[in-house]
């Protein structure tokens, strides 16, 4: 059910965590023109002060626990930018206060987790949006677009993403499965399922999976190699690299009329080729400027009522095919990928 739509003129938004999320999309809110940096939380002292000072926070308004923050403050909604296995319990407990939740990638790592939240979305009256930015990016919406109310479909699709992950982040908690839930897959990887399962707009049904670890207990994989089974018998080959010097990401989309690419590096907005039945390569022109920030889609959602670009329901295919992968890994064996 959508959420009821809100006519406050200033979104009053709390930030849960205040690293690279917090204060980055913490940023688009405070530069909103309807919105409002009213809180923040950390448990990390130096943090906490730096995000309060960027966006003007009173000293009261700042909070090392966030369900201080959230009893404290008369909060309209929450921004969760923290370790993803932090993400489940937060999002609950801002739910359960009658907060609207825009939730860093994933929604949770835990896939009966993600079901109830996706239940709590879909029937209740806050929105509940994952920050899958790809939802908002335009040349993924025209390749999105391609299938969409057609009788075509794409058949066959791989994907790639590479990253100099290990060295970046070895010190940090995205190299602590505790916290991150595993390895790359949950990480950046995350981004990558998600854009080819929204764009094909395909329903996966099974997984097989092999990963390279770089802990002695096989949990933080800095390699995956995925084969996707979907309904209908399209196939997705998806490899996650880690260990690589730069950042390249690369997803091609074959339908029986030609091709979908989409490529991109390091972390900007991705060019579309389309490929026809000959061979021949077009390049539509794509608007960058149009792509909106995640937090005027929030708002948006937030005050019309409509659906988020990325819902719950995106997150919990997510998280459906990451635990699948590995599962799969672990085992030598194919996993059905259960979205019931």
């Amino acid at each position: 059910m959508a959420a009821e739509p809100i006519d406050d003129p200033s979104f009053r938004i709390g930030l849960i965590g205040t690293g690279y999320i917090g204060t980055t999309v913490g940023g688009e809110f405070h530069r909103h023109s309807r919105a409002t940096v009213a809180a923040v939380s950390d448990i990390d002292d130096e943090a906490r002060a730096e995000a309060g000072d960027l966006f003007s926070v009173p000293s009261a308004s700042r909070y090392a626990d966030y369900k201080a923050m959230m009893d404290g403050e008369a909060l309209d909604g929450v921004l969760v930018g923290t370790p993803h296995t932090l993400h489940y319990e937060q999002i609950s407990e801002a739910l359960d206060r009658g907060l609207h939740v825009l939730c860093d990638k994933p929604l949770t790592t835990d896939l009966d987790r993600a079901r109830e939240l996706t239940e709590r979305a879909e029937t209740g009256d806050q929105t509940l949006m994952v920050g899958y930015q790809r939802h908002l990016n335009p040349a993924f919406v025209a390749a999105r677009e391609r299938w969409l109310g057609s009788d075509r479909s794409p058949r066959w699709i791989t994907a790639e993403v590479t990253q100099n992950w290990v060295d970046r982040f070895e010190e940090t908690w995205r190299m602590n499965p505790e916290l991150n839930g595993g390895g790359y897959l949950w990480d950046t990887g995350s981004h990558l399922l998600d854009a080819v399962l929204w764009s094909s707009g395909l329903t996966p049904t099974a997984v097989s999976a092999d990963m390279d670890f770089v802990d002695d207990d096989r949990r933080v994989d800095s390699r995956a190699r995925l084969t996707i089974r979907f309904d209908g018998g399209a196939t997705a080959t998806v490899s996650t690299f880690g260990d690589a010097p730069c950042t390249r990401e690369h997803i091609h989309m074959w339908d029986d009329d030609g091709a979908v690419y989409l490529e991109g590096r390091e972390w900007e907005s991705r060019e579309l080729v389309t490929i026809d039945g000959e061979s021949t390569e077009r390049r539509p022109y794509i608007d960058n400027r149009a792509q909106r920030t995640k937090a005027e889609a929030f708002v948006t959602a937030v005050r019309t009522g409509e659906d988020p670009p990325a819902t719950a329901r995106d997150g919990l295919r997510v998280t459906a095919v990451t635990e699948a992968a590995y599962e799969a890994a672990r085992s030598g064996d194919w996993v059905e990928v259960d979205l019931d």
